[in-house]
């Protein structure tokens, strides 16, 4: 990717002040959030809600946001369940209930092209969220095919440069899922270690990861198996459960990969059980967006550079905002995730992984 980047830590986290919980609403329904009926409404769209961060956090960081940055502004929120045609039904209904901003995060970028034509038609303006999409007005992401360079060398370099492997990438309809997979490649490809099977799991779930995993381990010995490239935190958690389910102790599992820094993931990185987890700091990619969504909803200049401190980029011929992703390992832990507030210690350190976060010098 040829962007800008741009080391994001804590920035923007003031804005999360005052959420309350992270409890996730009805994926199935539309919700709205805001002060008055009769002020503007910007629609946020999710892809579906396998994937933890969605509603644990991208959601109401959103909400929150706008709810700070624009007092008559509503939120409704739409989640797809990994449904494209209950997405474009969604759009469909948020243009009827008169959203002017679109925020999309398509269950399949390449083929959401016309619900962006749809909602430009009706006058509103369409962010593309966390996943690319040809003609939206704006996009914001992190780089991602240096996550996928970033899971592939921290594996390589766990294996010691050789060894084989099991891949698992996602979703061939997320074009994420492709980047992910291109950069991990590039380093897989030109290093020792050798793949005996790869997979893409049609909708990034643990299930598919697991029986995948569970699967192989009918052809090739768990002994043959010296590492696996799971593009997820959420497929790690299958990878992990099909591996010590065919017996293999929990402390002599193979270096395993994730992206998400999933509270579950962080846990098993801790205990040794994964190696390396991808943090997307999502406060400022949320923050960011709810920015810009309420600029447009006000009808103001978006401008060069954000209050999050993002300077606008250009990708693919979108407008856009790229941030910067960090690898996470047992020795960064609290250098990352903790600092920045993502999670307390004491809400890794629970007492499964006390005697873990001690070792680790985290408490």
């Amino acid at each position: 990717m040829s962007t800008p980047l741009h080391r994001v830590a804590a920035l923007g986290f003031a804005l999360i002040i005052g959420t309350g919980g992270l409890a996730a609403c009805g994926a199935n329904d539309s919700t709205k959030s805001g002060s008055s009926d009769s002020g503007k409404t910007i629609a946020l769209l999710l892809p579906e809600s396998k994937t933890t961060r969605y509603e644990a956090f991208d959601k109401p960081l959103f909400e929150a946001a706008v709810k700070k940055l624009c007092s008559d502004c509503n939120v409704t929120y739409y989640n797809a369940d990994q449904d494209e045609t209950k997405q474009s039904q969604q759009v469909d209904t948020a243009i009827s209930d008169g959203a002017s901003v679109i925020v999309l995060d398509p269950v399949n970028g390449a083929g959401a092209g016309a619900m962006v034509q749809s909602a430009q038609d009706s006058g509103a303006k369409v962010i593309a969220y966390d996943r690319f999409i040809e003609g939206a007005d704006y996009y914001m992401s992190f780089d991602n095919e240096t996550v996928g360079k970033m899971q592939g060398q921290a594996l390589v370099d766990a294996m010691g440069n050789k060894g084989n492997i099991l891949m698992l990438n996602g979703a061939p309809s997320d074009p994420n899922a492709a980047q992910f997979k291109a950069g991990a490649h590039s380093v897989i490809d030109a290093s020792g270690v050798k793949i005996l099977q790869e997979y893409d799991n049609p909708d990034w779930s643990p299930e598919n990861a697991q029986k995948f995993v569970t699967d192989q381990l009918s052809k090739y010995d768990p002994k043959e198996i010296n590492g696996v490239y799971a593009a997820n935190d959420g497929q790690a958690g299958g990878v992990v459960a099909a591996l010590t389910g065919a017996s293999v102790p929990a402390d002599a599992l193979p270096p395993i990969t994730g992206q998400d820094a999933e509270l579950a993931a962080v846990q098993r990185i801790i205990a040794g059980e994964q190696t390396v987890t991808i943090y997307k700091p999502i406060p400022i990619e949320a923050n960011t967006a709810a920015e810009v969504a309420v600029k447009l909803a006000n009808g103001d200049d978006v401008g060069s550079t954000t209050d999050t401190g993002i300077d606008q980029s250009d990708y693919n011929g979108v407008a856009s905002f790229i941030f910067t992703p960090i690898a996470v390992t047992k020795d960064n832990v609290a250098d990352t995730v903790i600092k920045d507030g993502f999670y307390s210690a004491s809400d890794i350190c629970t007492s499964e992984y006390a005697d873990a976060c001690k070792a680790a010098g985290i408490s």
